[in-house]
């Protein structure tokens, strides 16, 4: 019931609003989580008005949008969104946006869904964590440059220099990482985090990904989880697990004391960005940032 009352409520608003949405001679941009907030802010530039919903240690799993939210978005020319059910309270929202043609764009649709890790927890039956995968992040550039251009034609050879801009810096990134990750020994490639949203990663550059709660942070771990995990390190032979920035770390402590009662010396080894990034105005508080920041602390806590 509160869900439908909050569709009915962006709707009005946006039929309200739907005349004078522009400010400033520039489109109205609304983004969901930091991430793509971080990928629009480096493709658009000062030629659009940009509002990201989700900050710093934000968790999209379980956002509820606020009426400051709401009224963001019905005031939005243009809103990008993960989509996969990454947004999983916000989904219903979008897609009825969309079917009032307003501008709702899914970047996860420009992505050959073949190629996506399933899922049975999120209805879309597929992996939302696909920034981890910077080659499915250079698809979404590509994306977003040509929405942008759509929607202000004007400047389309800006945005056009923007993303390639961006696309080398992806490239760099890219290189980097494997670089680093070469350093550490291939039997040592095993990530244990609080939920799997690394599972893109460990594809792209060959960890084993174990992670306590399941893709989405909305399951619990339960006792006979934690044991389980506990076994699997002890076996594996792992050196240290990770919290995240958006997750709760109390699981992550309580594997920790389950590895460590049966006489295994387990360390955390730092705190992962997944779901958000790190604070504005930080090294983390960037795609390109969090990703290296990651990569670092995973592999030297591992060695």
């Amino acid at each position: 019931m509160k869900k439908n009352i909050l569709i009915l409520f962006v709707l009005t608003l946006v039929f309200s609003c739907k005349n004078d949405k522009q400010t400033n001679g520039k489109l109205n941009v609304v983004t969901t989580t930091s991430m793509i907030t971080d990928l629009v802010t480096n493709i658009g530039g000062d030629n659009i008005n940009i509002q990201g919903l989700m900050g710093s240690g934000v968790d999209p799993h379980l956002y509820k949008a606020s009426e400051g939210d709401v009224s963001k978005l019905a005031n939005a020319d243009l809103i990008f969104y993960n989509g996969l059910h990454l947004e999983g309270k916000l989904v219903e929202v979008f897609e009825k946006m969309g079917s009032q043609n307003i501008n709702t764009i899914a970047i996860a649709e420009i992505i050959d869904k073949n190629t996506l890790i399933g899922s049975d927890y999120f209805q879309s039956n597929y992996d939302p964590h696909i920034w981890f995968d910077v080659s499915y992040w250079k698809q979404t550039t590509e994306y977003v440059v040509e929405k942008l251009s759509e929607a202000i034609p004007e400047q389309k050879a800006t945005f056009k220099a923007n993303g390639a801009s961006y696309l080398e810096k992806l490239n760099a990134l890219e290189t980097k990482l494997k670089s680093t990750i070469e350093t550490l020994q291939k039997e040592k490639r095993i990530l244990v985090t609080a939920h799997d949203a690394f599972n893109y990663f460990g594809k792209a550059f060959g960890f084993e990904v174990v992670g306590l709660q399941g893709l989405s942070t909305a399951t619990e771990a339960g006792v006979q989880d934690v044991q389980k995990l506990a076994a699997f390190i002890i076996e594996k032979d792992v050196k240290a697990v990770f919290v995240e920035s958006s997750v709760p770390k109390r699981t992550i402590e309580a594997l920790k004391a389950a590895v460590n009662s049966k006489g295994h010396n387990v360390q955390i080894g730092g705190t992962l960005f997944s779901d958000a990034l790190g604070n504005a105005g930080t090294i983390e508080g960037t795609y390109i940032g969090m990703f290296e920041y990651n990569v670092n602390t995973i592999v030297n806590a591992l060695k």
